[in-house]
């Protein structure tokens, strides 16, 4: 299936001086509600010129989770909130639609009767609104508010969201600012098929090897993997933490839960597990409860491989962080690759290059420099390079960086350049993995 993702408008807001804590409830406009006009005096509802979306799927899958990114923005602006609540299209003044959760500190759950979820049979009703801390004032042009929904646990037919959204001045009143509203229709996606994995599809993600290595990138294709397409957010990043899961989407490798980067239809990218085991392991993914049939992959303690910009030409840069490439390279900015010259440190991107010293864990983002633990050699046109660095470094995730410098007395034109560790080499065919060399 191919997600639908949509920008709504939606969102409108509080006093962000008397409620920086939140917007009261009811004021989102939904029916039975008010919005925010009470509280801003001098402001008319979407009559100015900013906006407030959200991103998230068209439909919904019955208790399965899904992630509301909202934006609220405004160029004249700085200071921002939210209040957010899900109904029954069969109830839509007071039949509370499934469950509203926080992602981090700059939201929180309300009540109807203003206290902190969980609410009660007398007070059912749930609003998402924006904390102090999510107000982040003084930050102009806009700002992203996560909220989780998770919808009934059966089809209860169509659903709508209302919000109201407010992007404030900062003035430490409640005038000047400008409200934002608007509501969202939902509906119960239609019977989806499982998930299934290509037969030989889980290859490692920078060259398509059918081996993949432990803490590193793979990459699975198949069909009916995921209902959306995104990667993860800096917002799921925050915590120094990796997900497990994006939109009901997740991965199992040797039954542990890998750290899921990319869904799509068609692909997924993940970081394997840390494991011990080697050899032939399964591999499942899981989509909105519904589980593909196990596909078996080859897994090693290392994979050395290298990223490419095209599958020929390695991810590369200079020392001055200027991309390294042939002239040309990339038609829409031709100008913004050269070619490597003899003797000069430059910096390639790789995966599977197996343990560091110190160790980082497999679920964290890179905090501190971490030389790879075993012996890195490289090799340029069949000459040995010096490598000053293989290892680990701030702040990417499980992407291995390596400072190599280019042999002295290269001849000009493409060398193949392969990677070495612990006695097992990155593949080297036609194809791959090459960069360009120019006195």
């Amino acid at each position: 299936m191919t997600a639908k993702t949509f920008y709504l408008a939606l969102f409108a807001a509080t006093a962000l001086f008397a409620d920086v804590n939140g917007a009261d409830p009811r004021l989102t406009g939904a029916p039975g509600d008010q919005n925010c006009t009470r509280c801003h005096s001098g402001t008319a509802v979407n009559s100015a010129n900013g906006s407030v979306k959200i991103a998230t799927n068209l439909t919904y899958t019955p208790g399965v989770k899904q992630r509301l990114t909202i934006t609220v923005a405004d160029s004249g602006q700085r200071r921002w909130g939210f209040s957010l609540t899900a109904r029954l299209n069969s109830n839509l003044s007071s039949g509370q639609a499934g469950s509203l959760t926080t992602v981090d500190s700059n939201a929180r759950v309300i009540c109807e009767n203003g206290r902190v979820a969980p609410c009660t049979a007398a007070t059912v009703l749930q609003y998402a609104t924006h904390t102090q801390a999510g107000t982040r004032n003084g930050t102009t042009g806009s700002v992203n508010f996560l909220v989780d929904w998770t919808p009934p646990s059966t089809d209860v037919g169509k659903v709508t969201l209302y919000a109201a959204g407010n992007a404030a001045n900062g003035n430490n009143s409640d005038t000047g600012d400008r409200i934002y509203t608007t509501s969202l229709e939902l509906s119960p996606a239609a019977t989806t098929t499982a998930p299934a994995i290509t037969s030989g599809g889980v290859v490692n993600a920078a060259s398509y090897a059918t081996t993949i290595a432990s803490s590193s990138y793979v990459t699975i294709v198949g069909t009916n993997l995921s209902a959306s397409t995104r990667s993860w957010t800096a917002e799921e990043l925050a915590g120094g933490n990796l997900p497990t899961s994006l939109d009901g989407v997740s991965v199992t490798i040797n039954n542990k839960p890998a750290y899921v980067q990319y869904i799509s239809p068609t692909q997924i990218n993940a970081i394997a597990p840390a494991d011990t085991a080697v050899g032939p392991v399964e591999v499942r993914v899981k989509t909105n409860d519904q589980l593909s049939a196990p596909v078996s992959a080859t897994l090693q303690s290392v994979s050395p491989s290298f990223f490419t910009f095209d599958g020929k030409y390695l991810a590369a840069t200079h020392a001055d962080n200027t991309w390294l490439g042939k002239a040309g390279l990339f038609p829409s900015a031709p100008n913004s690759t050269t070619p490597a010259k003899p003797g000069e440190t430059i910096v390639l991107y790789g995966n599977g290059l197996g343990a560091t010293t110190p160790v980082i864990g497999d679920n964290k983002i890179t905090d501190v420099v971490a030389p790879v633990a075993a012996s890195v050699s490289v090799t340029i046109g069949g000459q040995p390079a010096t490598v000053a660095f293989a290892g680990l470094v701030p702040p990417f995730a499980r992407m291995y960086q390596l400072n190599v410098v280019v042999p002295e007395g290269l001849a000009n034109g493409d060398h193949v350049v392969v990677v070495q560790t612990t006695g097992v080499s990155s593949p080297n065919s036609p194809a791959c993995c090459y960069i360009t060399v120019q006195q």
